[in-house]
């Protein structure tokens, strides 16, 4: 019985998989001869049914580029470059889609420490660095095992530094992996898309507008209470607005 649950299970997958591949072909296909708003649905699709990918996200974006939606292509390239953040053709479309942007917003600057700190985290993601952790860990073990057995002199010498650089690069990964998940952890991007945003002093519909955001502009959301959230721009300003007028990237 289990056997034959196994096997339905890999075959339901199997079907989906192939499902999947067939609608993103098509749905290129459709891109290729300038109906993007079909190729939308297709690839959307896809989404629906479970599967993320930088590939998928990156042509979503391309079509609603395509259509001038600013908004919905800066969400879809902003997602895709969270999943393959050194993708150099991710990062050009989506300068080529903020320069459509109605706010031109300075980011606060930053010190040249803070810049090499962010520089080396992101190197790599917090599951690269865990990854590159384990298999440090089994390098190690390696090198340990062959200290051990050895018998030369200079082998045995080559074997335990190999195996203590292992284990200190292994501790390095480790804490690389925490600082990039707390950096992940604490940063809540979103994009913005209505046409024009009051963001308020307070979570209410009385409170005076402290500043105005538009459609493509990305924020940080802080905190939530109710509908609203509570969000930060590039430049540091703060401020309440509706949930409903901005899309988490976060949302897989």
């Amino acid at each position: 019985m289990k056997k034959i649950v196994l096997l339905f299970c890999m075959l339901s997958l199997s079907f989906g998989f192939s499902q999947n591949e067939a609608l993103f072909n098509e749905a290129t296909e459709l891109y290729n001869n300038g109906e993007y708003s079909v190729a939308i649905e297709n690839y959307k699709e896809i989404v629906e049914n479970g599967e993320h990918s930088a590939a998928l996200y990156f042509n979503l974006g391309n079509c609603y580029y395509k259509l001038n939606s600013i908004g919905p292509s800066i969400y879809y390239y902003e997602k895709a470059l969270l999943l393959d953040p050194h993708n150099r053709e991710i990062q050009n479309n989506l300068a080529f889609a903020q320069n459509m942007r109605l706010d031109a917003i300075e980011e606060v600057p930053t010190t040249g420490v803070s810049k090499i700190y962010k520089s080396v985290v992101g190197l790599l993601s917090y599951n690269q660095w865990a990854y590159l952790a384990v298999g440090l860990v089994f390098l190690f073990v390696l090198a340990y095992m062959a200290y051990y057995f050895l018998r030369p002199a200079n082998q045995k010498r080559a074997a335990f530094i190999s195996s203590m650089l292992s284990l200190a690069l292994c501790a390095v990964s480790v804490l690389m992996a925490y600082l990039g998940y707390q950096q992940y952890k604490n940063d809540d991007p979103a994009i913005v898309f209505e046409k024009e945003v009051n963001v308020s002093s307070e979570p209410n519909t009385n409170s005076s507008t402290i500043f105005t955001i538009h459609e493509g502009t990305k924020v940080n959301i802080l905190d939530e209470l109710d509908d609203w959230k509570r969000i930060r721009i590039a430049d540091g300003q703060t401020g309440w607005l509706l949930s409903d007028n901005i899309k988490s990237l976060k949302d897989f």
